[in-house]
């Protein structure tokens, strides 16, 4: 048995995959924005908070962490316009990603914030800080530092993640490669590109990150 490859087939369709190329970075970065903030202000809310607040966003934790992001996907695009919301596929896709990232990266910083030693917050209150001006002054300087390694491993998690949301036809870069291998039927070419497509995206990222994180954490 043999298969010729046939890589110029793809060619007409190269503004298709690179257009789901540039909605999958986009999505990826407006997500991880979004996320950690999320994730920030869960983290916050779980430490400082008041007891009913932390359990709500334990809830959340919970039930995001332990159910498949596809479910999560389909409950927001399929699901919420039976109450009336319904969602664009670009819109259902970014606030589904910003919604896992969330609750994943609640626990992280949280794991970060708890490795920040007591004395350092209790320093502070003695200062006359507020709470708010000790967690954004003290602990959350520090509680980056610690866990900016998994959270960058997440947000590349994220990131291959994302792939999910073209089952509801959000035109990311599995999307286009849907799109591609319907026309010209070259599956073993089209998706070949996409998985060194994503690696190479991956490992761009995670350098990015990496130097990122040394421009902001040397600079303090």
């Amino acid at each position: 048995m043999s298969y010729k490859l046939q890589f110029a087939e793809l060619l007409p369709y190269w503004n298709v995959l690179l257009y789901g190329l540039v909605f999958t970075i986009v999505l990826t970065i407006v997500s991880t924005v979004a996320g950690i903030a999320v994730g920030t202000a869960g983290a916050a809310a779980r430490t400082f908070g008041p007891v009913w607040l932390g359990r709500i966003v334990a809830v959340y934790v919970e039930l995001i962490r332990n159910t498949p992001f596809i479910v999560q996907l389909f409950f927001i695009f399929f699901g919420l316009p039976a109450l009336g919301l319904k969602l664009s596929e670009t819109t259902a896709a970014f606030l589904a990603m910003v919604i896992n990232l969330g609750a994943y990266s609640t626990e992280i910083i949280r794991a970060g914030i708890e490795a920040v030693p007591k004395g350092h917050v209790e320093a502070g209150l003695s200062l006359a800080m507020t709470k708010w001006e000790v967690l954004r002054h003290i602990v959350l300087n520090q509680a980056f530092r610690k866990i900016y390694p998994a959270l960058s491993s997440q947000i590349i998690i994220v990131m291959l993640g994302s792939a999910v949301v073209s089952q509801i036809s959000a035109e990311d870069l599995t999307y286009a490669a849907n799109f591609v291998a319907s026309r010209n039927f070259r599956n073993f070419e089209v998706y070949l590109l996409v998985a060194l497509a994503y690696l190479v995206l991956a490992m761009l990222m995670r350098a990015a990150l990496r130097a990122l994180g040394r421009v902001i954490f040397k600079a303090r």
